[in-house]
């Protein structure tokens, strides 16, 4: 690695503040989608989003790849993330698919990247590295389940669940084997662009907005704290880290996210999910502590 591919000492802090900005946009998100059809709350997203960062591509005139291919690497990272991932979530609770259910499927996402990481980007686990993703999977089940918030089933719904998983395990291994080093603010007009262009026919077939204070806070919040600052956290996890470790941390999403909503909404945080929190950070120590 040479000294300008060394990772730089802030990614240090990255796992921890991308945990809680991750973990914090669940209970935002249930508050400002009560007040928008789920397409619509996404484009209105990707729009603040880039009127956020195309000011600042002007002003700082980040340097762009000087192979396109580049560009089409961040496009497909995007697509997975902001049109799959996201609009596939939104799309399984449209169809009244529970959150518990979608967090259930979703949460299978460091194992499967665990499985595929050394077919495809030639990552080594070691068995330290198995039983901590093993224990991570349990503890986020043991969570959700302690909420009990696996109650409405759809069968479509489910299977727009697993559209998200695998949207999610695509990007992570892409990013992974095809990082480009772009700028931070290059890439993400670029992956704000392809989820704009490729939600917003879905928003036009049902739009419908009102806006009010919780949404407006929660749609703030989301733009600036996920968006922009914990999508940049990630790729860059990506870049300097192993992909099944950067992946270990969804395990700590569901109990982290539920510590979030017991404090900030005042939501019962049942024991179960405190057992759930702790198998869970048990699972994550070890896969973190296998060298990659």
């Amino acid at each position: 690695m040479t000294p300008e591919d060394a990772p730089p000492g802030w990614l240090r802090a990255a796992p921890f503040l991308f945990l809680m900005l991750w973990s914090a946009g669940f209970p935002v998100s249930k508050t400002g989608i009560q007040y928008a059809a789920p397409f619509t709350f996404l484009v209105v997203r990707y729009a603040l989003a880039l009127a956020v960062l195309v000011p600042v591509a002007l002003w700082l005139r980040p340097a762009l790849p000087k192979q396109r291919i580049a560009l089409l690497h961040v496009a497909v990272v995007g697509f997975c993330i902001q049109t799959i991932y996201f609009g596939m979530c939104y799309a399984a609770f449209a169809r009244g698919t529970s959150a518990g259910v979608v967090a259930l499927v979703v949460s299978l996402q460091p194992l499967l990247v665990g499985v595929l990481a050394p077919l495809l980007v030639r990552e080594r686990i070691g068995a330290k590295g198995w039983a901590g993703l093993g224990l991570g999977f349990c503890g986020a089940a043991i969570t959700i389940l302690g909420y009990g918030e696996t109650g409405h089933i759809s069968p479509l719904g489910v299977i727009f669940s697993i559209g998200a998983l695998l949207g999610m395990v695509a990007a992570t291994l892409y990013e992974k084997r095809f990082s480009t080093g772009m700028h931070p603010v290059a890439a993400n007009i670029v992956q704000y662009v392809v989820g704009l262009v490729t939600t917003l026919p879905f928003a036009l077939l049902h739009f419908s907005l009102h806006l009010t204070t919780p949404f407006i806070a929660s749609m703030a919040y989301l733009v600036i704290g996920n968006s922009l600052i914990a999508i940049s956290l990630y790729i860059a996890m990506l870049r300097f880290g192993a992909a099944s470790q950067v992946s270990a941390l969804f395990y700590l999403v569901p109990p982290v996210s539920g510590l979030m909503a017991w404090g900030l909404l005042g939501e019962a945080m049942p024991a179960l999910a405190w057992v759930g929190m702790a198998v869970a950070g048990l699972g994550v120590a070890l896969v973190r502590r296998q060298r990659a």
